[in-house]
């Protein structure tokens, strides 16, 4: 299908990606067209081996198909150099982790700074940015924390809010709450959807839980390489 590359914030046209598997081709993906909009909070889901990793792999520049286009913010990923492509990444994604992935040895105000420092943002609204965000997200006075001092909740709220600091066109989740309890998962998830709803940032979640999948706008089901479903919900 002919897409154009400023229908959505991801735009995926006849997406193929395909493995050697010991001389033998493996089709991890095939033919995946999608537009992903501005905004939305959406879920990609299915079995392990059916090419959904592939595909957010893709989608955020860190492998690049055997055929087909991907775009991220209208612009093509296959046409960035290596250095292009990782400042482009720096500046529109936002990753979310299951591990967390803080760096221990600094604080947390330090861990969610990190990505304007490396952008050249003065201090003084690093500074300012942070303590607004640590608010938004229930961290409020744990700036000067360090991530073994927190509950694994409160290190994925610090990894929340270093993923929106910079302002992303889209915010990546792998697993975000597949080390939580349900309790915590819940209420992170929520505050993500208030979050998504008041500023209008794009989540793409890539999960097995059922929690995400109840609370997506969108839910999107890849099997054996393909769109096997495309459900958008309200609310």
């Amino acid at each position: 299908m002919k897409r154009n590359a400023n229908d959505g914030v991801i735009v995926t046209e006849d997406l193929e990606k395909i493995y050697s598997d010991n001389g033998v081709p493996v089709h991890a993906i095939q033919g995946i067209d999608l537009v992903i909009e501005s905004g939305e909070f959406t879920a990609i889901v299915g079995p392990s081996g059916s090419g959904k990793t592939t595909f957010l792999n893709i989608i955020s520049g860190l492998d690049t198909p055997t055929a087909g286009k991907a775009w991220l913010s209208g612009r093509l990923l296959s046409g960035m150099s290596g250095g292009e492509l990782s400042d482009f990444r720096r500046d529109h994604i936002g990753f979310i982790f299951q591990a967390y992935n803080l760096i221990p040895v600094l604080t947390v105000e330090e861990n969610v700074e990190y990505i304007m420092l490396l952008q050249g943002v003065p201090k003084r609204e690093r500074h300012e940015r942070v303590l607004k965000i640590l608010h938004e997200v229930g961290l409020e006075g744990f700036a000067d924390r360090f991530p073994p001092q927190l509950s694994g909740g409160q290190q994925q709220r610090v990894a929340i809010a270093r993923a929106m600091i910079s302002k992303p066109s889209l915010v990546l989740a792998d697993e975000p709450t597949a080390n939580l309890d349900s309790k915590t998962g819940v209420a992170l998830l929520e505050m993500m959807r208030e979050l998504n709803a008041k500023t209008g940032m794009t989540f793409v979640f890539s999960t097995h839980d059922e929690m995400i999948m109840k609370r997506a706008r969108r839910v999107i089901t890849i099997k054996d390489g393909k769109v096997a479903s495309d459900e958008r919900r309200g609310g």
